[in-house]
């Protein structure tokens, strides 16, 4: 890419933050005051943060025990195809923001929803690791190009 094509890239992506933000205030829901009790909620949540991207994200929305919102964060970006993912960083950052519980997400920039089987590997590692310190994993979205994103406990993979 040349300047003017980074400078424009940057541009768009400070556009794109600001209208997520004002997303974010105008959607149905306080997210951090009302609970993320059903898969279409969390959906709708994680498609304004993944939906789109050029790289895969790997995202965990951290829960209370009311399941309301205490952060969504990125915790890894990588490639086209795929981003590292350390079970050892997800415990740490669990018990730092004194979580309950913790939606994962990831996106698929391909645009197929499907997860692999990395992706149901990767979920039951994390569950496993989670389980070891009472975080519960309630579930693990897939975003693509495909309108709805795929759940995995809507699957029966958790």
């Amino acid at each position: 890419m040349n300047t003017l094509d980074l400078a424009r890239r940057d541009r768009e992506d400070r556009t794109i933050a600001r209208a997520l933000r004002i997303l974010e205030r105008r959607m149905k829901y306080d997210a951090k005051t009302t609970p993320l009790v059903s898969p279409d909620l969390a959906r709708d949540y994680l498609r304004l943060r993944l939906d789109g991207l050029d790289r895969e994200e790997f995202w965990c929305v951290w829960l209370n025990a009311a399941h309301q919102v205490i952060e969504a964060e990125c915790m890894s970006v990588g490639s086209l195809t795929q981003t590292q993912v350390y079970s050892r960083e997800i415990v740490r950052r669990a018990l730092e923001h004194n979580a309950a519980a913790v939606i994962l997400a990831h996106n698929h920039p391909s645009g197929s929803a499907e997860p692999s089987d990395g992706d149901r590997r990767l979920t039951v590692a994390l569950q496993s690791a989670l389980a070891l310190v009472d975080v519960n994993v309630l579930d693990h979205f897939v975003i693509g190009a495909d309108p709805r994103p795929v759940s995995f406990a809507e699957l029966g993979l958790l």
